[in-house]
């Protein structure tokens, strides 16, 4: 007798348009598994199996082999994950389009210099083309990608100032008409996203950051390459423009990855302007620190971070660093915390952190996310300790 809400197996196929053997297959990869089987061995399949046989399929399409997507998959098939999962194959197959325009478009530069008798640039053309270089590449950014939704996803739904940190950094900047403007880490963009509609349409943004699929991203998200905006790939300890060439430096969240903090403060002093400004954006110890307290209370052996970013440059030490480069430096606190009643967002939050909760939280997931909903009902406070330094040259 047929499950209420339940596709059965020839449903499924239908639905998906795949074969028998297909889903039979994936079932014993433990890659898509029924979510009910009957006494008699009937497979039963949800919404939610569709979903996720949806994320399979799009990234065996992009070129990733079972074993890939057996790991990259979202354990959970609640909508939380598959809206963020979603997203992120989205800028995938976006950065795909990308790469693939790229390699036909150096095809064409060989043919025509074979045509007109001039030296082809193999080795240009021989790296392009590594496919597998490229898989590993975008696995890199799809799990980078998945660990920084997951925790902008959590700051946007449930900060209780309701201004917003972008927003807010935007008005610390205090930007002028004629200004010249660097960002340093621009993630996805999202202090020029967030804010298009202020900035004045007489100034010069350069946007960078030492990863190419997040500049991508931020030229994707910003939407604009003209007058304004320009994008290059740079490092904050070498920063390829001219002394004094800038007004306004912003590294929101981005000295405290540095290996050379010190080096950092030198490079972005040299091509501020006299009298220019650097905002810099980080955390203090108490941030998130009720998060923390939470999963080791699930196992004591849970650490979210090898490193607290905020002990390499953070509230608390961030002025006695910048104060060794510049001589006016402040800090200005944002006034903020999480309330959440939801325990989704939150275990995801949790399973995109740096540390090695997923070694003690992997196996017994389901114990995880039971307790993380006990915890949550009611309402859960999270600490949010952050702000940015205002540093004037």
């Amino acid at each position: 007798m047929k499950k209420e809400g339940y596709y059965s197996t020839g449903e499924f196929m239908k639905q998906a348009n795949i074969t028998k053997k297909t889903i039979r297959y994936y079932d014993e990869k433990n890659i898509l598994k029924p979510s009910f089987v009957s006494d008699s061995g009937a497979r039963y399949y949800t919404e939610k199996d569709l979903a996720k046989l949806q994320q399979i399929l799009l990234l065996k399409y992009l070129g990733f082999s079972l074993g890939d997507i057996k790991e990259m998959q979202v354990d959970d098939a609640d909508k939380h994950f598959i809206v963020n999962s979603l997203n992120i194959q989205q800028k995938l197959v976006e950065d795909r389009i990308e790469q693939l325009q790229l390699v036909a478009s150096t095809i064409r530069e060989a043919t025509d210099d074979l045509q007109a008798d001039r030296e082809v640039d193999w080795t240009k053309l021989f790296e392009l083309i590594q496919v597998a270089d490229l898989e590993s590449i975008l696995k890199k950014q799809y799990k980078d990608a998945s660990n920084i939704m997951a925790r902008i996803n959590l700051h946007k739904q449930y900060s209780v100032n309701k201004q917003g940190w972008f927003p807010w950094i935007y008005e610390q900047m205090q930007v002028k008409p004629e200004q010249k403007i660097l960002e340093l880490g621009c993630g996805a963009g999202d202090i020029w996203v967030e804010n298009a509609e202020k900035l004045p349409e007489d100034i010069s943004i350069t946007v960078t950051d030492i990863s190419d699929g997040m500049l991508r991203d931020a030229r994707r998200e910003i939407g604009r390459e003209d007058a304004v905006f320009s994008y290059a790939i740079c490092s904050c300890e070498s920063i390829p423009f001219a002394d004094e060439t800038f007004d306004l430096v912003v590294a929101n969240h981005v000295l405290f990855y540095c290996d050379d903090i010190g080096q950092a403060c030198r490079e972005i002093r040299r091509v501020l302007k006299p009298g220019g400004v650097l905002v810099a954006g980080t955390y203090g110890s108490a941030h998130m620190k009720e998060i923390s307290r939470l999963v080791m209370e699930f196992d004591d052996r849970i650490i979210l971070a090898a490193e607290n970013l905020y002990d390499r440059f953070g509230k608390e030490n961030g002025s006695d660093i910048l104060q060794s480069t510049f001589e006016q430096v402040e800090w200005r606190q944002y006034e903020d915390a999480i309330e959440i009643d939801d325990a989704e967002p939150l275990i995801s939050y949790v399973l995109s952190c740096h540390g090695n909760q997923n070694q003690y939280i992997a196996h017994k997931y389901k114990e995880f996310r039971t307790f993380m909903k006990k915890k949550i009902v009611g309402g859960f406070h999270i600490t949010k300790d952050a702000g940015i330094f205002l540093v004037k040259k």
